[in-house]
């Protein structure tokens, strides 16, 4: 890749880029479907290319389709469709506590539910002449729920790409073992005395951060973005994580390694060296086992490291972005 500091980007979210971002997603079909619990899981489709796979991506904790409008218009210009779930308890879809606020989830597995879903039943019967096969393209938290579906349901993804996914939470510099016990005593204790949920501790309502304090990007442009969408659709404002969340977050970790002989596709994983919120050794260690299985998984047992970037892969500046959006394309395309 040529060097991106001295070369323009052919993806820099210039002003004539933004407006033809705002053209392409007039044309983009926003709707939602019921899941069997009665939640209505909202979701965003590109769909115009019924004899190509298409890219499913699955956003992380907090994210909204709507803030992935670019990504969307860049993998068109790639020649590829896609689709964007938000997942239960964020964004547009339904939201799970009596605080819209609060990050909650009763079961992690619901997430790949809500997935298998959106996949099996609701595409093919939006889109039938669409080619069902597809591949998968997964960030942070929606990494876990993607490779959840994966190991959990009959599907025809081709190949998973994954940035800077939630194999394990980064704890802060908590001993582990101290961060799981605090975690499971207090989802148990609120459990036991209370049917709300409770934050956990230091986590509120309020989920903000200034630009020079944030560890999410370093995108001014983009951080600004995503941040007056969320200003303008107050509806989409998501602040912290309840004890429950995190016992699921634990829970699923778990299961993630457990069922690791359940995978059965390529899979490609993208770390951000400067990270901040996932556990870099999670990743690879999961890495690791996941190419004692097969070559395809993880080649070389590596992951892809994107030198100098902070979590967010595909809301960076243009030289760590078009690094990871490259990394995903070439990927795909040796799996077509």
């Amino acid at each position: 890749m040529a060097n991106a500091k001295s070369v323009a980007s052919k993806r820099a979210l210039t002003l004539e880029k933004v407006e033809a971002i705002e053209v392409f997603w007039q044309s983009v079909h926003q709707a939602s479907f019921k899941t069997g619990d009665n939640i209505d899981i909202a979701y965003a489709a590109n769909f115009k290319r019924p004899e190509k796979p298409y890219v499913i991506i699955v956003p992380g904790r907090s994210e909204s389709y709507l803030k992935y409008q670019e990504l969307a218009f860049d993998l068109d210009n790639q020649g590829y469709d896609s689709v964007i779930i938000d997942h239960r308890g964020q964004g547009l879809s339904t939201r799970l506590t009596a605080n819209r606020l609060q990050g909650y989830i009763a079961d992690f597995d619901h997430y790949a539910a809500d997935l298998q879903q959106l996949v099996s039943r609701v595409l093919p019967a939006q889109y039938p002449q669409h080619s069902q096969n597809a591949f998968m393209l997964a960030h942070s938290m929606g990494g876990a729920i993607a490779l959840r579906y994966l190991q959990l349901y009959p599907h025809k993804v081709k190949a998973l790409s994954l940035s800077s996914p939630m194999i394990a939470i980064a704890s802060g510099g908590v001993p582990n073992w101290l961060a799981v016990s605090l975690i499971k005593s207090g989802a148990t204790i609120n459990n036991l005395l209370s049917d709300t949920p409770w934050y956990f501790f230091g986590q509120s309502d309020v989920n903000k951060s200034s630009f020079a304090d944030n560890r999410l990007m370093h995108s001014q442009t983009r951080f600004q973005r995503f941040r007056a969408l969320y200003e303008e659709r107050t509806e989409l404002k998501l602040g912290g994580v309840t004890f429950n969340w995190l016992a699921q977050a634990i829970k699923n970790s778990q299961n993630l390694f457990d069922d690791l002989d359940k995978l059965s596709l390529p899979i490609q994983m993208m770390q951000a060296e400067d990270e901040h919120i996932v556990d870099n050794e999670a990743q690879n260690n999961f890495c690791q086992q996941l190419n004692k299985l097969n070559n395809d998984y993880c080649p070389e047992g590596k992951t892809i490291v994107i030198a100098g970037a902070y979590h967010e892969l595909f809301f960076e500046v243009d030289e760590y972005r078009d690094n990871a959006i490259d990394n995903a394309i070439a990927w795909f395309s040796q799996h077509q």
